[in-house]
């Protein structure tokens, strides 16, 4: 069903420069939201009802790219000369106690993850009143039925 995607190319690249905005106010940066882009998939729910078929986020795979999310982001931060929140040792400090522990991100990578399906489901609607305004969202429901 990824014919249907290919179709929108031009469309996906327009609600990108339309969404810069509101990923601009989320806690993600570009290099993240294209991880996250990446790991995520459009279907259309309800295809085969044209008044209720509407563009969904397949975020099924965002779990497995939430640690790669963290390390991008704490590689933006060293290059920023940010620290560690606890101190020029606190990351090492913290990593030897999450092992030791079994702390760690768990309730940040959830936040993380929730965030992250927030925003990719908002992108969706904005693609599919994108592809309304336009008259082709009946277009790409028809294709993706195919």
């Amino acid at each position: 069903m990824s014919d249907w995607t290919d179709a929108i190319v031009g469309e996906r690249m327009a609600v990108d420069r339309e969404f810069t905005d509101r990923l601009r106010d989320s806690r993600f940066s570009n290099q993240e939201w294209g991880l996250i882009m990446t790991a995520t998939e459009f279907e259309i729910e309800n295809a085969d009802d044209p008044d209720s078929a509407r563009i969904v986020a397949d975020t099924e795979k965002l779990p497995q790219i939430i640690p790669e999310l963290e390390n991008i982001s704490k590689q933006m931060g060293a290059m920023s000369g940010q620290e560690d929140s606890s101190g020029p040792l606190g990351g090492i400090v913290s990593d030897i106690t999450d092992t030791l522990f079994g702390g760690g991100g768990g309730g940040a990578d959830r936040e993380k993850l929730e965030a992250a399906e927030q925003l990719t489901q908002e992108y969706a609607e904005q693609l599919q009143r994108h592809l309304e305004q336009k008259d082709r969202f009946e277009q790409v429901r028809m294709a993706y039925q195919e």
